[in-house]
């Protein structure tokens, strides 16, 4: 597959246009602000403890690490449950326990284990949020404008980042934290009302509810044969890793090498957001100049120059444009990844696909924070920043062995399968499923039959397929057997009504060129035989 170019179709603000879109991204944004109000108040409160490095980079540990635990049983919950009900509990916990930490707060009674407890928590709520907000997405704007709506997702993120910092750092030094707290938990009721509000349409399925177990294994089984998302995770992983330094140390930055207040580390932060919110504006602009590879190439680059400018620089004003800089790389970093995976998955394991990427993305800020906290407490923060612009460096470099691949998948439903003809009816539970489907190939074309049938068993694979094989018959030299077992026999009519997209048909259709004459299905059920010894016992 060749790197291809990118541009997001239309006006970069068209998602706004849907009326629930538009209010769930105020909402969202407004509990954003809260959430980097909260991060800076908890982060300020910790500063001056014994250890400080260390417990403050755990500020960033607690609210991500809940993703590594959450993210992929929850993208599974979301691909089950209404994910309108699942949101509305999410939020709900989520105010309930930033309306504790304010309580705790003002009655002084906030220690450095309840602060990153409760922190913990507010990571598991928004560790079930995630997968689910951005699978709901397809059912509020055209599958054209996901792209925009990600970017959108991530500007109100960096807007909370941009803008919330710089408030809280006025509020803090003003009053304390108790009120930063505060205003986080009133910030979840907005977010509430529009999902108590939002009627979602039902949509019919004759299928079984799958099981939990089975339905992750069904996303892992995807995430394994599908090499372009594959990629995406490798990618992200390359950049969050020393990416994550900045982050977790910019506290120590502002406050032990800049002597800077909490209302100039906001600022701080208010820089790398600013960057990220004008990114967003010109993200199409700066997708007709760079193929995805580039854009990541350049984003590692730009958050290395922050990186490096936060570790040497002394001028502030300096710095602030280096750190405008480094905002405007992550969010290009940013939403490229996450365009990319939501254009690779379809919509029946969006939210689970979706939720390994929060492992990576989530996960890795997480352990590289904690990561990058023990070796500033060790060497140095200087030291540690170093070394992480130059991991970042690598990173850009590393793009040209390892780009990134947009495909030209289509995820569009396809049910060009034609349903078995049954002489008896499987329950539902019925399986494992042997599939097996002749082929007949001239012995000329045997080559590019195999190369072809390669694809064809990724798509199997992705659909269900537990096991699948190309086999030779040594009778008959020009017959070829695939082979492919699936689970259940609801799991195969989940591959014949649900999973197959046009990328899947096409897939086929290119190893029809290269058969003649019709092949033929056989559909086997697993029976299970009688047990002779039992039977004895009871003759």
């Amino acid at each position: 597959m060749a790197a291809v170019r990118t541009e997001t179709p239309g006006s970069p603000w068209a998602p706004l246009a849907s009326k629930v879109f538009r209010a769930l991204w105020i909402a969202q944004l407004v509990s954003n602000l809260g959430t980097w109000m909260q991060t800076v108040g908890a982060q300020w409160i910790l500063v001056d403890q014994p250890n400080a490095a260390t417990l403050v980079s755990l500020v960033q540990t607690a609210t991500t690490l809940p993703v590594m635990l959450l993210s992929i049983p929850s993208g599974v919950l979301a691909d089950l449950v209404d994910r309108r009900r699942l949101l509305i509990v999410a939020q709900t916990a989520m105010a309930i326990l930033a309306t504790l930490l304010t309580v705790f707060t003002a009655t002084g009674h906030t220690t450095p284990v309840l602060l990153l407890t409760l922190l913990f928590l507010l990571g598991c709520g928004q560790a079930l949020t995630a997968p689910a907000w951005q699978a709901v997405q397809p059912d509020l704007v055209p599958r054209s404008q996901i792209p925009a709506a990600a970017a959108l997702g991530s500007m109100s993120n960096n807007i909370g980042r941009a803008v919330g910092p710089a408030i809280a750092g006025v509020l803090v030094s003003l009053s304390g934290p108790t009120l930063v707290f505060a205003l986080n938990a009133v910030s979840f009721t907005g977010i509430l009302l529009v999902l108590l509000r939002w009627k979602r349409p039902r949509l019919d399925d004759d299928l079984p509810v799958e099981r939990p177990i089975a339905a992750l294994l069904a996303g892992l089984r995807f995430i394994r044969a599908a090499p372009a998302v594959r990629r995406v995770l490798l990618r992200c992983l390359l950049f969050l890793a020393p990416g994550s330094a900045l982050w977790a140390l910019l506290p120590l930055v502002a406050h032990s090498r800049l002597q800077l207040s909490s209302s100039g580390y906001g600022l701080l932060l208010a820089a790398l957001g600013a960057g990220a919110v004008f990114g967003a504006t010109q993200l199409s602009r700066v997708r007709r100049f760079l193929a995805p590879t580039g854009m990541l190439a350049v984003a590692a680059l730009a958050f290395a120059a922050a990186t490096l400018g936060a570790a040497l620089v002394p001028n502030m004003p300096v710095v602030l444009a280096l750190l405008v800089v480094g905002g405007f790389g992550w969010m290009i970093a940013m939403s490229t990844m996450n365009s990319t995976m939501q254009l690779l998955l379809p919509g029946w394991v969006r939210a689970r696909g979706l939720s390994v990427y929060q492992l990576v993305f989530m996960g890795g800020q997480a352990i590289g924070s904690l990561a990058w906290g023990l070796v500033a407490e060790r060497h140095g923060t200087v030291t540690a920043l170093v070394a992480a612009t130059v991991l970042l460096v690598v990173c850009a470099i590393s793009t040209r062995w390892w780009p990134v691949r947009v495909s030209s998948l289509d995820t569009t439903p396809s049910t060009h399968w034609q349903d078995p003809v049954l002489d008896f009816e499987p329950a539902p539970a019925d399986g494992p499923v042997l599939v097996l489907e002749t082929y007949h190939v001239p012995e000329e074309l045997t080559a590019d039959f195999t190369a072809a049938m390669t694809r064809v068993g990724r798509s199997r694979q992705r659909t269900g397929a537990t096991e699948w094989r190309l086999y030779r018959d040594v009778g008959h030299a020009d017959r070829f057997i695939e082979a492919f077992t699936v689970r259940s026999w609801s799991e195969h009519m989940r591959q014949h009504q649900l999973r197959l997209t046009a990328t899947d048909a096409a897939a086929e259709a290119r190893v029809a060129e290269f058969t003649i004459g019709e092949g033929r299905t056989l559909h086997l059920i697993a029976v299970t035989p009688p047990d002779p010894a039992r039977s004895w016992w009871r003759t």
